[in-house]
């Protein structure tokens, strides 16, 4: 077995992450270099939503945002 480092996978800090680059967004607005690619996200998942015919648009619209935002936080 191979020496790993024990913390590679786990994502412990993902949500105190999530809060600032939220509250970065907030206080920043579009300046931002998150809140674009997050309201394309949103943008996006609204659309899929509007287009499957179990999840609604709003469903993917907050599921678009969210993941996203995790794609900003962990590429």
């Amino acid at each position: 077995m191979t020496e790993q480092d024990p913390n590679k996978h786990q994502d412990h800090d993902l949500i105190p992450d999530a809060t600032e680059e939220v509250k970065g967004m907030a206080r920043q607005g579009m300046n931002h270099p998150s809140t674009k690619p997050v309201l394309v996200g949103a943008a996006i998942g609204a659309v899929a939503g509007g287009l499957l015919p179990v999840i609604t648009w709003p469903v993917g619209l907050v599921a678009g945002a969210g993941f996203a935002l995790y794609k900003r936080l962990r590429p």
